[in-house]
């Protein structure tokens, strides 16, 4: 296993610059998503760790080398991609085996190592298949199966879940969260959606058009964003945005246009008047005699809890209650913002206040 430093990388295709100084510290053992929308660079980003991509400036280390010009079968890592990239005319033993026979690794050893990934992804009685012959979780298996026999100091998986359909995709993260917690190894796994980075990961590196906007914890991210990018992109449904400005008259609030006032527990120092975004997570709205109107757009029960979508000063806010409510399209309601849970941002940086 082995750390991985990304230290003010560059990408430009010709004139165009891809990433813009990506700097990123990944630390022995730990499980760290690149997330972000399509077209922020992660999967480029992914690429020149692997070494399947040239790097315009900055520096790549793996352990204590700089794997810069390295070749990426000199760099020591396993990489497993979004379709698979499996041999159809071999068997999952072989497939898994194929790597280490290239390296011409003793048959006593390329067989211990494959029966004991084939235990630990529950493969064992499906060895002499054909991918052909196996679903998209299996096949999914195989490849990550190929990558652990090779045993990398890091693993690094380009949108992996992809293919699968939802149901699966959830039991495959919880396989690969408990893989990784049985093996330790230093991984590095992209993909651009945000429930699989807050399930997983131990450090989430958020991406947007070529920089790193923040890197933190699951829930650091989700509770404390930097910026109304973050905390728009974390979390789902996404954070409500509601504009207006803020006033410290006695009690600090966000004055809205359309009349609303919204509670805070305190204002940022010399922030009256200033025009500020205040922002609440669907979760954090509640009803309540004592809350703001609202008009019901949109009911959507899935069983376990409501998600509502009203409009508020011409504004739709979306709200999640856990409770089973008898609203209908068209109801006037009054919504209450727990004060505690709300966020402010600049009107025109977009950074939290």
């Amino acid at each position: 296993m082995a750390s991985v430093e990304i230290r003010n990388v560059r990408k430009a295709f010709g004139a165009v610059e891809i990433l813009h100084g990506v700097s990123i510290s990944i630390s022995d053992g730990e499980f760290v998503i690149l997330v972000g929308p399509s077209g922020c660079g992660k999967s480029t980003l992914l690429r020149m760790i692997a070494g399947l991509e040239g790097i315009s400036s900055g520096e790549i280390r793996i352990g204590n080398r700089v794997v810069n010009d390295l070749a990426p079968k000199e760099r020591d890592i396993a990489m497993v991609f979004q379709n698979y990239a499996l041999y159809p005319h071999m068997t999952v033993a072989n497939n898994m085996a194929f790597s280490m026979k290239l390296q011409r690794a003793p048959k006593a050893e390329i067989e211990a190592r494959v029966a004991k990934a084939a235990e630990i992804l529950g493969l064992a009685k499906l060895l002499d298949r054909y991918p052909r012959q196996l679903s998209g979780g299996q096949r999914q298996r195989v490849a990550m199966g190929r990558a652990i026999v090779r045993d990398p100091q890091v693993f690094l998986f380009d949108e992996p879940l992809s293919n699968l359909d939802a149901k699966l995709r959830v039991s495959m993260r919880a396989e690969i969260k408990a893989l990784h917690q049985r093996l330790r190894t230093t991984t590095v796994y992209v993909t651009h959606d945000q429930i699989e980075a807050m399930t997983m990961a131990d450090k989430i590196v958020v991406m947007h058009d070529g920089v790193v906007e923040q890197v933190g914890a699951p829930l650091e991210l989700y509770d404390r964003p930097r910026n109304m990018f973050v905390a728009g992109f974390i979390g789902s449904p996404a954070m409500n945005f509601i504009e207006g400005k803020v006033k410290t008259n006695g009690v600090a609030t966000l004055e809205t246009p359309g009349g609303i006032s919204l509670p805070l527990i305190s204002a940022p120092v010399a922030s009256d008047g200033r025009p500020t975004v205040y922002g609440i997570r669907p979760e954090h709205l509640e009803l309540g005699d004592d809350g703001f109107d609202a008009e019901v757009a949109v009911v959507e029960p899935t069983g376990s809890e409501t998600q509502l979508i009203a409009k508020v000063a011409g504004q739709p806010v979306v709200a999640i209650f856990r409770e089973r409510h008898n609203l209908a399209p068209g109801q006037r309601i009054k919504l209450r913002a727990r004060r505690d849970a709300a966020h402010l941002f600049d009107k025109q940086t977009g950074q939290r206040l």
